[in-house]
């Protein structure tokens, strides 16, 4: 099942000046429960590729489908909606609200969406848990280290049940011991409950865990690796 998909996906910035071309007719799609990986060099194009997918930039040209709807040219109201109903988020630098808790936090994406309030804290308990954090629910980000905050993140990101993860280089700011520990629960999330992880990504500890890697080059793909899961996992 295709969760999202690229139709000849362009993005120039600064046309009247100096143009950049960040992306050149990019088209991939993405199926239901993959685990991939976009690399490259600095400024081959595979953040904003991904800012594309998740509605945060628009292109120049081409289309952006989301579990079978055009996202591109939808109006910035009904965007905002669809994304949150549809696309979780991990950044490099957490993103968390500060003054909040862990549960609140992971909560907070929920309340948005108007969730019972009862079934929101059993999924937030139930969340948290799983990112190995149960004992720090009322804990606030200054409170926690990279990679609990960074595993708050992917609680929140799980939170509203969405489509597809998009993770931005998430293992950037954090030492090997706490990057393997939050691409275990990834991993186990992907594998044992079929959630779709999408990553831009430098780390190569990120990239051996991918079973897809496309690799970017100029704002192209140059590459465009299906891995065994066997491969995988060696």
């Amino acid at each position: 099942m295709i969760i999202v998909e690229t139709k000849n996906l362009s993005k120039v910035y600064n046309p009247d000046t100096v143009p950049v071309h960040a992306l050149r007719d990019v088209n991939i799609t993405i199926e239901k429960g993959e685990f991939t990986s976009i690399v490259g060099p600095s400024g081959s194009g595979k953040t904003t590729l991904l800012n594309m997918l998740g509605g945060l930039d628009k292109p120049t040209s081409g289309e952006v489908m989301v579990n079978g709807e055009k996202i591109t040219g939808m109006k910035d109201s009904r965007l905002i909606d669809f994304r949150l109903k549809n696309i979780g988020f991990v950044f490099q630098h957490y993103n968390l609200i500060p003054v909040f808790t862990a549960r609140e936090n992971v909560s907070f994406i929920m309340l948005l969406q108007n969730r019972d309030k009862n079934e929101m804290m059993k999924r937030t308990d139930a969340l948290l848990e799983q990112v190995g954090l149960g004992d720090r629910k009322d804990a606030r980000p200054k409170e926690m280290s990279g990679g609990q905050q960074q595993r708050v993140a992917v609680a929140r990101a799980l939170a509203s049940e969405p489509k597809f993860i998009l993770a931005d280089e998430p293992t950037a700011n954090l030492d090997s011991n706490s990057a393997m520990n939050l691409l275990d629960i990834m991993e186990r999330m992907n594998r044992e409950e079929g959630v779709t992880f999408i990553f831009s990504t430098h780390d190569q500890r990120v990239i051996d865990r991918a079973r897809r890697v496309i690799k970017m080059v100029d704002g192209a793909i140059a590459e465009d690796t299906l891995i065994s899961v066997e491969a995988a996992n060696q």
